[in-house]
């Protein structure tokens, strides 16, 4: 049975920090629904009704066009190990760009200042809902390693292949929303 929460308690915030991958969904009005795979070790809880995480580089900025557009954004867990349980983190998002004082503030409390390779932004939720449920359907799982793909790819281009790329692609949405992405 499903049961809610107005915040992430120490027993929600336990199962958070064992999870090696997560989930967001978004959509805004006429728009397909976006869900994005994440790895958990760029997911940062910052209190008990806002998690953030840092969004890496890649071919689309959906999240960050519907946030622009509407706002709402999920984000699901499932333990694909252990006790069967899937947790879901509703609420409103935003992002804080490349070179803004709240995306620095976010690499100075997080990551030592430093700017991990490929990252794009800094999506944030403020939660609103908690809700667990049982998750007696989801598959028992065990990891293979972590892609080296991504980091490898954004090396190769170098930090301005990469600024070229965000451009080109992460400007407007695929349903053609823009998602406010700027660089300092």
């Amino acid at each position: 049975m499903a049961k809610q929460f107005p915040a992430i308690d120490e027993r929600v915030a336990e199962f958070i920090d064992r999870q090696r991958i997560f989930f967001t969904a978004s959509a805004a009005e006429g728009t397909r629904v976006n869900i994005s795979p994440r790895p958990t070790d760029h997911l940062h809880r910052l209190g008990p009704n806002e998690v953030a995480y840092l969004d890496l580089t890649g071919s689309g900025s959906e999240t960050s066009a519907h946030l622009k557009a509407d706002g709402r954004l999920t984000i699901m867990f499932c333990a694909f190990d252990g006790p069967p349980l899937i947790l879901r983190l509703y609420g409103s998002g935003d992002v804080a760009f490349r070179g803004s004082e709240r995306y620095r503030a976010f690499l100075d409390a997080h990551y030592g200042g430093e700017e991990p390779l490929g990252a794009r932004q800094v999506v944030f939720l403020a939660v609103n809902l908690v809700q667990t449920s049982c998750g007696f359907g989801v598959p028992l799982f065990e990891p293979a390693g972590e892609r080296p793909t991504l980091d490898r790819w954004a090396a190769a281009k170098g930090e301005d292949g990469l600024r070229a790329y965000r451009q080109e692609k992460n400007l407007i949405s695929m349903d053609g929303l823009p998602t406010g992405f700027e660089e300092a």
